[in-house]
Parts: structure tokens; sequence; C-alpha cells
């Protein structure tokens, strides 16, 4: 195969959404792609010579026959069985791929399901606090005023308030720097740590700083799990895997509520061992993630293009799957790149009030998780709390 000009491209149709930042009163143009599968806009020799100079300049030219053929596949992924180029093997692999759903290396499911156990974590530290609310605040003398209350309530509340307040805006540059596997570890200390500091606390004062910094590590976590968890995933189960976050955290919640019952004959201490149980998911999830490959797309967007390749393949079933996810991924990327050129992690923060489109966005999704928290199993917990 042979590089020749771009005679066979379609027609780039693109339009423009223009919008007005009423907040800063600039005009903002939003470049909207509405080509689906932008491989298709080159003939599929052009496709194929184009993922083998890719893998050619990225250390991985012992793969270029394998990119340019998955190039072929990405470009019309419905019509894979046509291609003539294609061994038995790979058609194979991709034929069964297609009629089973959930087909994956174990490789995959041990890290979605470690992303499960991220999502238990939450869980089980938001509700380790209601056993021990009946015996802590008699520990610390916080008994019999509505100063009291008030501290109990912020000692209760404090995981939720640093988690919105502290924990999700540090995720950009936590991120940047240490990696989805890097990040996941250091919240994972940190959730393992505090939850054992909770049950050592000498007084109230010591255990709403441990809760303090246990939110930020909770904010931090839960921003980047489903993240993790979606770059792995593939696209014809990522929307899946992801909604599972939920029903996880609901699975957390009642392994919490299951260990408050199980401590609650322990005497005084009973509420030091409902609050440090807590450590015990939080300790699973930094311990396995030393065993789950780094997020492919982070390592594409660092650079890494052979590494994350590596990546990719472990978590696809054959190298040719592999192959041509990350290949789209990194064409999908690249248009990314061109639309989001010379942002930085404070004009995105600025974008989601400036920007109209994102910040309606914004509040839709703060009012849908406002109304969540009202409602359901936190609804149970207050009135566990009352009595």
């Amino acid at each position: 195969m042979t590089d020749r000009p771009y005679a066979d491209m379609a027609s780039d149709k693109k339009t423009t959404e223009t919008e007005f930042g009423e907040d800063t009163g600039r005009r903002r143009s939003v470049a909207l792609n509405v080509v689906e599968n932008p491989l298709r806009r080159v003939s599929p020799r052009q496709a194929a010579a184009d993922a083998s100079a890719f893998a050619e300049a990225n250390d991985m030219s012992e793969h270029s026959a394998l990119f340019a053929r998955a190039a072929l596949v990405a470009r019309d992924p419905d019509k894979f069985e046509n291609l003539t180029e294609l061994p038995a093997d790979e058609r194979a692999a991709l034929i069964y791929e297609r009629d089973h759903k959930w087909h994956g290396p174990f490789m995959l499911w041990y890290s979605i399901s470690l992303c499960a156990v991220g999502a238990a974590t939450q869980g089980w530290d938001q509700t380790g606090s209601n056993g021990a609310n009946l015996s802590f605040p008699q520990e610390f003398g916080l008994v019999g005023t509505a100063r009291a209350e008030w501290i109990v309530g912020l000692i209760n509340a404090i995981i939720f308030l640093t988690a919105g307040l502290i924990g999700a805006f540090i995720v950009d540059p936590l991120n940047k720097y240490l990696g989805r596997r890097g990040e996941i570890f250091i919240t994972a200390l940190c959730l393992t740590a505090t939850p054992i500091g909770s049950g050592f606390a000498q007084s109230w004062e010591g255990l709403f700083a441990a809760r303090f910094v246990m939110g930020i590590g909770i904010g931090a976590k839960n921003a980047t799990v489903p993240i993790y968890s979606a770059e792995m995933a593939p696209a014809r189960i990522r929307g899946a895997l992801v909604m599972f976050w939920q029903l996880w955290v609901v699975a957390g919640i009642f392994l919490g509520f299951c260990a408050n019952v199980i401590v609650k004959d322990t005497g005084d201490i009973a509420w030091r061992l409902q609050l440090g149980s807590a450590f015990i998911p939080s300790f699973i999830l930094g311990a396995g993630i030393f065993f789950c490959p780094e997020s492919p797309r982070w390592l594409m967007k660092h650079g890494k293009q052979a590494k994350a390749f590596r990546s990719m393949s472990k978590l696809r079933a054959h190298p040719i799957i592999g192959a041509r996810d990350y290949y789209y991924s990194w064409v999908i990327y690249e248009e990314e790149s061109k639309l989001s050129a010379g942002s930085n992690y404070f004009t995105r923060l600025w974008d989601c009030f400036a920007v109209p489109r994102i910040r309606r966005a914004n509040y839709g999704a703060t009012t849908v998780m406002l109304a969540q928290q009202m409602c359901g199993i936190n609804s149970m917990s207050i009135l566990v709390l009352r009595k």
C-alpha cells in the first residue's frame, strides 16, 4: 500500500455553532464535527497507508500491517467481512466480538471489577457514620445543646462538602501528573488511612479533620474511577459499565450497614470499628490497581503511543480488535485536539459557566444530583440518624 493524494476524500461536513457568553460578552464559536467517522474522509487505501505510517512513526513498525488492516475495519466496522485483506483468525475474532457483546479478556473484567470496588468504597465510607452516630457524640460530650447537634451534623456532612468543593476540582492536575492509576492509588491510600484515623480519633476535632481529608479523597476518586472505566471499556458496552457505578455505590452502602450491624455490640469501641471498617474496600482498590494497565487514552495524550497500544491490547480479546479500537481512538483524539487547541485547566473550568451550552448542562447535572441526594437511601439514612 502506498500513499497517494486525498483525491477520494469525502466532503468534510462541519457546522459551526455560534454562542455568546453573557457573563463575558465575548463571542464564542464552537466547531462541531458532525462527521461520524473521520476515516471515511479518505479512501480505504489512504486510510490504511496513514495507519501504517502512524505505526512506523511511533516505534510500532512490527505492527504496521496490523494497523493498516485495523484502519480498514474501523473505517467501515459493519462491513469488515467484505475485507479481503483480513486473515481468517482476525475475521473470526471480529465476528465473535460482534455476536458476543460482553466478550472480553480477563484483564478487562478484572479492571472493571476493581472500578466497581472503587464505587463501593464511597458507599461504605458514607455509611460508617450512620452507626457511629449512636455513640461517638457521647464519647466527645456532644449532647444536650444546639451547638453539639451542629457539630455532629458538620462531622457527618464534611466528607460531602470537601468532596464537591475540593476533591472534584483537583482531579484535573492529579490525573495529568499521576495518570489514572496513580491518581486512583493515591486516593485509595487516602481512603485507607482516613477511616483508620477516624477510628483512633481522641477528640471531635480529630474526627472532623480525618473526615475532612476523607472527603477530598472521595471527591477525587469518584471523578476518576468512572473515567478510567470508560477509557478501558469497549464502545459497545461502555455506557452500561459506566452506569453500573451507582449500582456498586449502593452495594457499598449495603456492606457498610452490614459492618455497622456486625460490630454494634462491641461496647465502647463500636463506633470506632464502624468508622474504621471503611478502610477495607479502599485497601483492596489500592492493592489491586497495581495489576491494572494504565488508561490507553491517558498514555496516548502524553505521547506514549507504543505503551498505550500495549495497554489497549491487554484489554481486548485479539490484536486486531485492540489495533482497531486504539487507532480509531487516536483519530478521534486528533479531531478533539484541533477543537480544544489552546485550552488549559482554568479555561476549561471557566467554560463550565461562561459557555451557555455547557452551563446549561452543568446546571441540569447539578439539579439531578441534588435531587438524587434527597431521596432513596439518603432519606433512609436520615431516618436512622434521627432514631
